[in-house]
């Protein structure tokens, strides 16, 4: 049964690196070689944020699970603001990302003490009530 549920993970992994792949391929198409549009005005703030506990989302706009996922970033950003920072990072516009967090699928979501040390790493969706599990965690109430 082990066997069998370690095969099933592997699977859905491979699915969402397919999408990623899928996608980042036709991205690159889309908005053509060199500079992306979304890369003008879009400022990227230092990772971790000094002095407080980060969670970090690299994914992309048009992937599936990220989409899924933006609304609850964006009620977490304000439920935890002064209290954690909540940073999304779309590493198709900014691929320099993916490669310094060493990402392999996406989304990942990369947790931050207060101290700037990660502490936490996750791949694929991440539901609401995890991730304030884990904020609350590293102290950020």
């Amino acid at each position: 049964m082990k066997k069998k549920m370690k095969k099933i993970r592997s699977v859905i992994l491979g699915i969402f690196v397919l999408f990623a792949i899928m996608g980042a391929i036709s991205h690159q198409f889309s908005s053509g070689a060199g500079a992306n549009a979304s890369d003008k005005g879009s400022e990227i703030p230092t990772v971790p944020v000094e002095g407080m506990v980060t969670m970090l989302d690299l994914g992309a706009t048009k992937c599936i699970p990220c989409k899924m996922m933006a609304p609850i970033l964006e009620a977490l950003k304000k439920e935890y603001e002064g209290k954690a920072a909540i940073i999304f990072i779309d590493v198709w516009d900014h691929r320099e990302y993916a490669q310094k967090y060493g990402i392999r699928a996406i989304p990942t979501q990369i947790f931050f003490n207060k101290e700037g040390k990660e502490v936490y790493r996750h791949t694929g969706f991440m539901d609401k009530e995890s991730i304030v599990k884990k904020l609350q965690e590293l102290g950020a109430v």
